[in-house]
């Protein structure tokens, strides 16, 4: 009943101004109205990593759930773990509307949100009152007036480190101005030296470890991959998520392709893939990768674990293919497993990682 009901409500969603849809459906996931799988996810597609066990790879991506009002529901539509965020310590508004555009002929998304989200405390007070379930992370980011970013970032860490499965390390949006300076090696050294020491200083007081995922945009340049990749190893990060939007605008066109900001969805998918291949090729695959960026089909989600991907999250897929697009994933990866006679989807990932970094990034 409710995955016809999801059928009949996308051309509605599509229909409204793409914040007010987006903001509908957290409602609707907040009063439980969603269709749930009609079974669980096969054995082949679990993921043991990090000392965790994923039911299976999917995931959606940060921006979906910035303030933690939803990882149940993310959970119960089938996804193997949720991501909520980013969240910075204060609250802001982020930038002025209008600020998300549907490429609709493109399958995409441009957005110039800013980090909108309503800060530490309101996200910590959801995930500290929900019964612990399942696998959450928290993405944390740097509020666009922080004198010190990297303090921001510790700040995350510090807050919500007894309620994180593990934390991802978003320096890739376009959309806070400097933001993505902090990808170079000088200040990808100092942001993990610091993050890192802040993770080793709880681990010293007898506390867990919390895997550090450090989420990368897909317009490095080519000359720039290695030695960031370097660093990340140097520093021990436990994962790499790859990509976040793009600033290209590969196969888009039109008046609303030229708005500012990031673009994500199906034109975003090669270049985030070679990406992603480029970056699981300069760890030697020593590093888990979460593969992002245009997965909208069972065979763009194999192509991500094929290119080095260990985990998957999507996004812009779910608005135009809507949820039941989680099972027919699910059903493609676990047909894939079984036609190429393996027992798990971690023996897939980067089979294909050596052509996909050879392909040019658009």
């Amino acid at each position: 009943m409710l995955n016809a009901l999801s059928i009949l409500a996308r051309p509605m969603l599509l229909a409204l101004e793409p914040e007010a849809a987006h903001e509908l459906t957290l409602r609707t996931l907040e009063l439980g109205l969603y269709p749930r799988p009609p079974s669980p996810a096969a054995r082949s597609l679990e993921v043991a990593l990090w000392g965790l066990t994923f039911p299976n790879p999917l995931g959606i991506a940060a921006g979906f759930d910035k303030d933690a009002r939803v990882p149940d529901a993310v959970l119960g539509l089938g996804c193997g773990f949720a991501e909520i965020g980013t969240t910075t310590p204060k609250a802001q508004p982020g930038n002025p509307a209008p600020r998300v555009f549907r490429l609709v002929s493109e399958k995409a998304v441009i957005n110039r949100l800013g980090f909108n989200n309503a800060g530490h405390a309101a996200a910590l007070a959801r995930l500290r009152a929900r019964a612990p379930r399942g696998i959450v992370g928290v993405n944390i980011g740097a509020n666009k007036d922080s004198a010190d970013r990297i303090a921001d970032y510790v700040a995350g860490l510090d807050a919500f480190y007894d309620v994180a499965s593990y934390f991802t390390v978003n320096i890739s949006s376009p959309n806070t101005p400097g933001l993505r300076d902090l990808q170079s090696p000088e200040a990808l050294d100092a942001l993990l030296s610091r993050i890192m020491a802040a993770r080793d200083a709880k681990i010293a007081e007898g506390r867990p470890s919390r895997p550090v995922v450090v989420k990368f945009a897909p317009d490095i340049a080519q000359e720039d991959v290695a030695e960031i990749a370097a660093a990340l190893l140097r520093h021990r990060v436990d994962g790499i998520a790859v990509s976040n939007t793009t600033l290209a605008r590969p196969g888009a066109a039109g008046p609303t392709a030229a708005e500012a900001g990031g673009l994500s969805g199906r034109p975003l998918f090669c270049r985030a893939t070679v990406m992603l291949a480029r970056v699981y090729r300069a760890t030697g695959g020593q590093v888990p990768l979460i593969g992002i960026g245009g997965i909208d089909s069972g065979e763009t989600a194999l192509a991500k674990i094929e290119a080095g991907a260990t985990l998957l999250q999507l996004y812009t897929g779910l608005i135009y293919e809507g949820p039941g697009l989680i099972a027919r994933i699910h059903a493609h990866l676990a047909k894939a497993c079984a036609g190429r006679g393996v027992t798990s989807i971690a023996q897939l990932t980067g089979a294909r990682s050596e052509e996909w970094a050879a392909k040019p990034l658009d």
